[in-house]
């Protein structure tokens, strides 16, 4: 697998991104989730397999990742920018989008905006709403607030030291992330703090925690996005996801283009726990004609 970089910039800062680049054929694009832990390693075990048949790219998103990042007011726009730029100068054209999370609501807006610019969209777990607004069941002008206090030099790394640790990632992952219940230990729970510990990382965690980086207002709004896609769209959870996350993914099912499977394995990142049957259900899904 081949590490490289991109510079991208962002508010008048250059920000340095990581990519991975793995296989040969038509290219994939895979996006991993935006979350406290998220990095594009995340995708490796599946890019890994799909590398078999096809140039499988990762790359993280702006504010997320392992790398250090200078302090941007991280919102929609940007990461919607960011992905116009990676489809338009860095994966031109991709056979395919694999998008995990709230990166799945970002491909879908993209794509039902600008056209078909990949040859398919494989969703997986596909989420819109930030877990705060989740848990409370709407959003709050006071989520804004509160994601700004995690910002000061002083004030904001003391907050995020106290919500995002070794103690609540093991929580979180324990609850609805993942099926087996010891799968994050070891090397594997010290690669997600890694994440964690990136200067800068409590920017960008503490907005996609209370909401701001959602990529639609509603559910309703994602609805209408699907809708207007026409190139094929593959809509992929286990059976297993938290109830609220699963009641969305299932509303996603109901539009008449979008097919979907449930695996019976995992939570919500099963094809980092199961990327054998998550790549068995994708290579099926991206060679049907």
């Amino acid at each position: 697998m081949a590490h490289e970089e991109i510079t991208w910039s962002c508010d008048g800062r250059d920000l340095s991104i990581g990519l991975d680049r793995a296989g040969m054929g038509p290219s994939v694009l895979l996006l991993p989730a935006l979350s406290s832990i998220s990095t594009r390693r995340e995708m490796h075990p599946l890019q890994q397999r799909l590398a078999q048949s096809f140039t499988a790219i990762a790359i993280d998103w702006p504010g997320f990742g392992e790398q250090p990042k200078p302090y941007v007011d991280w919102r929609p726009e940007i990461y919607e920018a960011f992905l116009t730029h990676l489809l338009t100068h860095v994966v031109p054209n991709p056979f395919a989008i694999i998008a995990a999370g709230h990166a799945a609501g970002y491909a879908l807006k993209h794509v039902a905006k600008s056209g078909p610019s990949a040859g398919r969209l494989v969703l997986l777990s596909p989420t819109w709403r930030g877990p705060l607004p989740t848990m409370v069941g709407r959003n709050h002008a006071l989520f804004s607030r509160m994601s700004r206090g995690f910002d000061p030099p002083l004030l904001g790394p003391m907050l995020y030291g106290l919500n995002v640790n070794r103690l609540v990632v093991g929580m979180m992952a324990r609850g609805h992330v993942y099926a087996d219940s010891n799968w994050l230990r070891g090397n594997r729970m010290e690669e997600k703090l890694v994440v964690t510990r990136a200067p800068g990382a409590r920017h960008s965690s503490a907005r996609f925690v209370t909401g701001q980086l959602d990529p639609f207002s509603s559910r309703e709004e994602q609805t209408r996005a699907a809708q207007r896609i026409t190139v094929p769209i593959l809509n992929l959870f286990s059976k297993n996801a938290p109830a609220k996350s699963r009641a969305e993914m299932e509303e996603l099912a109901m539009a008449p283009n979008v097919r979907t499977v449930r695996l019976p394995q995992g939570k919500l990142s099963f094809y980092e726990e199961f990327p054998e049957e998550t790549a068995d259900v994708i290579r099926e899904s991206l060679t049907v004609n």
